[in-house]
């Protein structure tokens, strides 16, 4: 008999085998997908990565259901890179498949709740239990969520379960599919129109019924019917209305007359046929050299960093890369870490590339992620996928160049949920699995990566001038703490902010202004007794939103409506501290009622369509006024902005993090360069209350290289990437008491096979999210010891501690290479 080993995506340790049932047994490879039992009654889309003949000793095993490819959805060498996340960043293969694959093609049975029409109460049943009866007497079978909603009950699961017990109540499985591929109407002339005579002769039966001959007329000119038997285009039905100009129901007199045929047939949701392609704009003398530099460098390293300054043409020296790549045959990954980012760069490679250019996000329907990984299978694959850090997954059979643009973006790396990983390191691995190159492109890159290049581990090639030799921007420092004192500050503007963005939009210039923090305030509090609104689920003030008129907690979601009075002292002055975008543009709205205002932020943002139109109204110049957090700083190019104020450097500082120096200047620097493009120099003004710290000197005078020298000595005298390898461990739990005993017994068990190499545990800035009480730990590797073997043991310890019967709600994980 022929079992399978397979993938489920659960976050499990190891693979579980199946039997494959003899109908199945030729349909069974490596790399496919299929329907398999899991647990109870459960059942999930498991992928095959074996198939043998060996049954396992420890467990019976169980038979695979059905078989949804005919052919492997899972290559050989994405299979391997899937092995290698789940080993690096300590996660399982399960947590890998859950975040690969898009979720069309993880059918999974959905849980439906049956009423029995047969039950009789024999004891008097709670209001919940018979709103639930009643609701399922109306629908007999719902799923869980559908009927969360239906009654408004939050926690459903112990109600369902007392009626389960006394029988009111059964449960079934029921596979759900969610992808469904897009299909469209086509007409066709029936079979019996054989000849031009009958033609002719439906001509003369339809002189009654001019529209209907009208439609018979246009189907003939749109499918270039001259005799039967000929080459016939295909004319979908839409087609045939619009150029007709008649209604549905003429087309489908046609069809009960068996004069039209009506067929459906699978179409896609890709763009199709060749787009109009422009030729490559030749590259200037520096950016030229830089490409030659580039080349020369691949010939003996696998990757290399490109140092450009913002504004330089780095996008151009990217287009040219590409063009070699493909014309020998290759494919290639250009990796963005911002969706914002692709709506603009799409234009340019599609004007070049056409319709050989894929894009892959997550503001992409699903359906369409779908149909890129298909296509990707195919014969007629994307030449170039453009997209965020989730692109490395799709499958690639002749990749040849990874480009990673902004590659010191903290967003490259996924937080929650597992697996963890850094798109920059991931896509460097998969590239050197094909022997394909990897080219990091930035203005500020991360230090990790300037190290490796100046240590000769990376090729490494300088861009200093921007394209058309624009000059960088002038930037202004302005010291808000001496004029907050003097109370000449308007909301959070300095005069000279104010009088420079007056300037602009009386010369019809654009204006970008920055502040990191999204809603209207961070926080609202009590003047009479300082009491702050607090998260109910997490250990974190709400912020308030205006526009919504809620306080919103930034990490569970958790939302109320803002107090009219305080809880704590019965007072009514609230008022809000801090400030973040909303206010920011509230602020703006009054001082400069005439403006056109627009604010970029997650809030604003939430569909690829809002994305699209705030940045495309920008670039039109129909917005005045660009109001964002760090979204508005990665790579956007706009030729009118001439003014750019950072609002408060300060906030970017203040922060727990070994990070946090390198990472302000990133983030004021990227700004920065939005300002001045084309025909000018722009002007940045950066306010802060500490004008003196030698971090607001190097943005101004751009000096990356003595910010890396500083940040290079406090990360080697501390400890810290890259001469050292972090590890966090955290550690989760609903019960404080629990929490602390489980991260003493860990921290423990960790120093005995590691030693000095562990810190803490201590608490994280943030020490209760959504309920749990969380524990950080902190291991520091050294470069020169063996990973592996440190991996091998953390596994154990994280075995260990979750086996015991004293943690048994206890979560375990690790963040490998943190941000």
């Amino acid at each position: 008999m022929k079992f399978a080993d397979v993938i489920v995506p659960l976050p499990i340790v190891g693979q579980y085998t199946y039997a494959v049932p003899e109908e199945l047994e030729g349909k069974v490879c490596p790399g496919i997908r299929a329907i398999v039992p899991f647990g109870k009654k459960k059942y999930y889309t498991a992928i095959v990565t074996r198939v043998h003949e060996d049954a396992p000793a420890e467990y019976e095993t169980k038979e695979l259901v059905e078989v949804l490819d005919g052919k492997p959805v899972l290559l050989k060498r994405q299979y391997d890179f899937w092995q290698w996340i789940a080993d690096y960043y300590l996660c399982t293969l399960g947590d890998v498949y859950k975040a690969a694959l898009p979720s069309g093609m993880k059918l999974e049975s959905e849980t439906l709740v049956v009423s029995n029409p047969d039950y009789e109460a024999e004891a008097p049943l709670t209001e919940k239990e018979q709103l639930v009866l009643d609701t399922l007497g109306r629908d007999t079978e719902l799923c869980i969520t559908q009927l969360e909603k239906a009654t408004g009950i939050r926690n459903l699961l112990p109600v369902i379960n007392r009626l389960l017990e006394r029988g009111a109540l059964s449960i079934k499985e029921e596979l759900k599919r969610s992808y469904k591929p897009r299909t469209e109407a086509f007409i066709r002339l029936a079979e019996t129109v054989k000849s031009e005579d009958d033609l002719h002769r439906l001509f003369d039966a339809l002189s009654r019924a001019p529209k209907q001959l009208a439609a018979l007329m246009k189907y003939v000119e749109l499918s270039g019917w001259v005799s039967p038997g000929c080459f016939l285009k295909e004319v979908p039905r839409k087609t045939l209305l619009q150029e007709a100009n008649v209604a549905s129901t003429i087309v489908s007199g046609l069809v009960e007359k068996h004069i039209f045929e009506l067929y459906h047939q699978e179409v896609g949701r890709l763009a199709r046929g060749t787009a109009d392609t422009v030729p490559l704009n030749p590259l200037s003398e520096a950016q030229q050299k830089a490409y030659d530099a580039i080349m020369q460098a691949f010939a003996s390293k696998q990757t290399c960093l490109l140092h450009g300054v913002t504004s330089s043409g780095k996008t151009e020296i990217y287009i040219h890369l590409i063009e070699q790549a493909i014309r020998a045959g290759k494919q290639v990954l250009y990796l963005l870490p911002e969706i914002a980012l692709t709506t603009q760069i799409t234009e340019r490679l599609r004007r070049v590339f056409g319709n050989r250019l894929g894009i892959y996000h997550s503001k992409f329907p699903d359906a369409e992620r779908v149909e890129i990984w298909q296509k990707q299978l195919s014969e007629h694959d994307y030449d170039v996928i453009l997209g965020v850090r989730s692109s490395v997954f799709l499958p690639f059979r002749r990749l040849g160049l990874v480009i990673v643009d902004e590659e010191h973006e903290n967003t490259y790396k996924q937080q929650e949920p597992a697996p963890r990983y850094h798109a920059r390191n991931a896509a460097m691995v998969l590239a050197s699995m094909f022997g394909a190159k990897t080219l990091l492109g930035t203005a500020t890159p991360s230090i990790e990566t300037y190290y490796n290049a100046v240590q000769g581990k990376y090729g490494f090639v300088q861009l200093t001038e921007r394209h058309r030799r624009i000059q960088l921007p002038e930037i202004e420092v302005v010291d808000i703490k001496e004029l907050a004192r003097k109370k000449r500050m308007t909301a959070q503007f300095s005069p000279l902010l104010l009088q420079k963005i007056r300037e602009a939009l009386e010369q019809k210039e654009q204006v970008i202004l920055f502040q990191n923090r999204r809603g209207f305030a961070p926080m609202i509090e009590c003047r009479t007794c300082g009491w702050v609104p607090k998260c109910r689920n997490c250990d974190v003030s709400l912020t308030y939103h205006k526009g919504l008129n809620q306080l919103a907690c930034h990490y569970c979601g958790y939302t109320e409506q803002v107090p009219k009075s305080c809880p704590a002292c019965g007072g009514t002055e609230l008022m809000s501290r801090g400030f973040g975008t909303e206010k920011v543009e509230d602020s703006i709205k009054e001082l400069f009622p005439e403006a056109r205002i627009a604010r970029m932020d997650l809030d604003t943002t939430r569909t690829r369509t809002a994305y699209e139109k705030i940045i495309s109204d920008f670039e039109e110049g129909k917005t005045d006024i660009l109001i964002g957090t760090q979204m508005v700083s990665k790579g956007l190019d706009f030729d009118r902005v001439s003014v750019v104020g950072i609002l408060n450097a300060d906030s970017m500082l203040n922060y727990p993090d070994f990070r946090s120096y390198e990472r302000a200047f990133q983030l004021m620097a990227q700004v920065a360069g939005r300002a001045g493009r084309k025909s000018k120099r722009g002007l940045v003004v950066l306010q802060t209350k500490q004008p003196d710290l030698p971090l607001i000197h190097e943005v101004v005078t751009n000096d990356y290289q003595r910010m890396f020298g500083e940040q290079i000595e406090e990360r080697n005298m501390f400890r810290y990437p890259p001469f050292f390898r972090l590890i966090y461990v955290y550690l989760k739990h609903r019960k404080q008491e629990v929490l602390d005993q489980a991260a003493d017994r860990m921290a423990s068990v960790l120093r005995q096979g590691l030693g000095e190499r562990v810190l803490g545990p201590d608490l994280p800035p943030v020490s209760r999210i959504q309920t749990l009480f969380i524990k950080k730990i902190i291991v520091k590797v050294e470069q020169q010891a063996s990973l592996s073997k440190v991996r091998t043991y953390l596994r154990q310890v994280q075995r260990m501690m979750i086996e015991d019967e004293r943690f048994r709600s206890l979560l375990v994980y690790y963040d490998v290479d943190p941000m």
